[in-house]
Order: structure tokens, then sequence, then C-alpha cells
């Protein structure tokens, strides 16, 4: 099983790790590609008002302009403690304990702007790029991505794909159709049986099932067997249409 996640636009500062290389990368088939978009986000970071306005950035933000700057120089941490954000707060990486993290690190990936996917405990950079984003000199995001991820998606050979990702990262690399795969999406479930789609709820929804999966280890290799083992540990994961399952939890109330 492979689980794909996406970024946050939220990241903490800072390292002990050394500089990113493109070759301590999973997925080498990416190398390319990373190698462009890196190299197109840092060349922007020259002009600082063309970079704002291609990065969409406020006043207080302008500072990510010298993080993408030191892009090829600045320390690295794992991806999974890269990230902050209500999905990876959820999962808190960082808290695991080695087993658990060696199973990210085999099982997880995360799909970057910049990098294409990732392994989870891959070093990367702090960085500010988003999926809509289009850099000078580069087609759009979708363009570079999403034939070279499916590829390099397949290449890993999965057994299926749990796919946790936002739409706007599905469509930067959609799991090539003969991989057998579910996209999850989180509903809540009212006492009367009325079903509602989460936003915020559904990050930490995902962050916590992939910490679930990362403490238990559980040995699935298809859906089918994904949702028995979610049925033992009390979580309610059940198929939703074609190559969809939906993850229910408890009706929010404000």
């Amino acid at each position: 099983m492979l689980i794909l996640l996406p970024p946050s636009e939220t990241k903490r500062p800072g390292g002990d790790g050394p500089p990113w290389h493109a070759d301590a990368l999973s997925f080498p088939g990416l190398r390319a590609e990373r190698d462009r978009v890196v190299d197109a986000l840092v060349a922007l970071s020259d002009d600082e008002d063309t970079a704002a306005r291609v990065l969409k950035l406020s006043a207080r933000q302008r500072g990510e302009i010298a993080v993408n700057a030191a892009l090829r120089t600045s320390p690295t941490v794992p991806a999974a403690d890269r990230y902050t954000g209500v999905l990876f707060d959820a999962l808190d990486a960082s808290t695991l304990d080695d087993a658990a993290r060696e199973w990210l690190r085999s099982r997880v990936a995360i799909h970057s702007a910049p990098f294409g996917v990732v392994g989870a405990l891959d070093p990367l950079p702090a960085y500010r790029l988003g999926a809509g984003i289009r850099l000078p000199g580069l087609p759009s995001m979708r363009s570079v991505w999403a034939d070279a991820v499916g590829a390099a998606i397949a290449a890993t050979a999965p057994s299926f794909v749990l796919d946790l990702r936002s739409e706007a990262y599905v469509t930067l690399g959609p799991v090539p159709a003969e991989i057998p795969q579910a996209y999850v999406r989180v509903v809540s479930e009212g006492p009367d049986g009325a079903v509602r789609a989460l936003n915020h709820f559904n990050k930490h929804a995902k962050g916590e099932l992939v910490r679930r999966l990362a403490s238990t280890r559980p040995h699935t290799t298809d859906p089918a067997g994904l949702m028995r083992w979610a049925q033992d540990e009390g979580i309610v994961l059940r198929p939703s249409g074609a190559g969809e399952l939906e993850l229910v939890v408890p009706t929010v109330t404000r």
C-alpha cells in the first residue's frame, strides 16, 4: 500500500539536516522535473516584487522570498516533520516511535509543488510554492508534474494507493488507472443518517488515520483489507462510489 498525502502551506523553519539535493529524495524518476521547478523558484527570488506577485504573497509574507532563494543551501528536516497545519499536527510524526516512523518511510508519500511526490521521511528544505502557481519560464504545474508523477507512482508497483490528497494535488499527478486505488472523502453522519462533507476536520481526520495506521502497522494489500483493519480499530471506513471510500467522523457541533 502507498498512501498519498497533500502538503501544507505552513512549515517549520530551519532544520539540522544537510542541504537539499535531488538525489536524496525517493521517486528518483522525478529528478529532471525537480531541478526545473527548483531552479525556476530560486531564480524568481532575484526579483522581490515579481516574486511577491507570482507567489501571491502579502506584505507580511515577503520573508518567504528569502526562504526560496536559499532553497538549495538551507538545512533540511524529514518531510513529515517539515509540514505543519491541521493534517500534520494530527499526524504528529515527530512523536511516533521508530517502528512507526519506519512504516511512514516505507508506505507514505507527500505530494509537494516543487518536488513532486517525496517519501514521508525524505529531507526537505523550507519553501513557499502552491499547486496553483505558474512560475516564469515553466508551463503550469500540472503540465510539469502530471505524467511524471503518475509514472513515478507506477514505478513503485504499489499493491494499491490510498489517496488522501486534496483535489488540487490529485490533478498534479493522477494515479494511473491501472493501479488499484481508493480516494478518501471525509464526511460526518448525524443521528438521522444525514451525511455531509467536511473541510477543516477533513484534514484532521486524515492525519489521525495515518497516525493510527503507522502506530498499528497493518499488513493490508487492498481496500477490503484496509476496511477490515478500520473496523477492528473502531474506524468507520466504507465504500462510496467507484474508487472512493468515505471516512466517517462524528458530527461536529459548534
